[in-house]
């Protein structure tokens, strides 16, 4: 399998989920900084024009972070990273729905209309008077996400790791290094982001 691969947080999410199952991806370099993912010949790979994106060995393409990591989760060996049975499933899909749609979209918006607005101004619909409050909602879901985890889980959705956990250490990881560090007093995530960090696979 080979992973259409770039800077930035989707695709270091995927390479890391590989890692954590033992997948070893051939990688083919996209640079987003030049624009080559909006051109044709990446367009005709992916029509959204986005990273990262995964061709099998038959050639099937396959896009979407959430999507290439279930695929990966299948087709690998050990344990499983979304669930063994469908309310495991079912939980890893809520807790990564949660982590995406109310941590990891906002703070990455707030980045594009922002710190990234350079980059993105012409590629993509910006809206750089949202951006402080994008950022906001982040921090204070990311809060919201802490006081839930008092209760002395150990990684997101319980006490597996799973997709959930690295969609959001690589968001996060992402935003410490673009001007979104998040709040080093959050006294559940902040140790759950060292234990992460501390992950082989982290690297990725």
């Amino acid at each position: 399998m080979k992973l259409y691969n770039s800077l930035g947080p989707n695709p270091h999410v995927v390479r890391m989920f590989a890692a954590e199952k033992g997948i070893s991806l051939e990688m083919e370099e996209v640079d987003i900084m030049a624009g080559a993912n909006r051109q044709d010949d990446y367009l005709q790979i992916n029509p959204a024009g986005q990273l990262p994106c995964l061709q099998l060995d038959d050639g099937a393409l396959i896009a979407e972070i959430t999507a290439i990591c279930e695929y990966l989760d299948e087709v690998g060996e050990g344990p499983s990273l979304i669930g063994d049975d469908p309310a495991e499933r079912a939980n890893t899909r809520m807790w990564t729905r949660r982590v995406d749609l109310n941590i990891c979209e906002p703070m990455a918006n707030g980045f594009r209309y922002s710190e990234g607005l350079p980059i993105f101004k012409e590629r993509m619909i910006t809206i750089p008077e949202a951006a402080e409050g994008l950022k906001s909602i982040a921090r204070d879901k990311l809060t919201w996400l802490d006081g839930l985890m008092a209760d002395g889980r150990q990684y997101i959705a319980g006490d597996k790791l799973t997709l959930a956990d690295i969609l959001l250490f690589c968001l996060l990881n992402f935003g410490n290094t673009v001007g979104q560090p998040f709040d080093q007093s959050l006294s559940n995530v902040k140790p759950w982001f060292e234990r992460m960090a501390g992950r082989e696979s982290a690297s990725a």
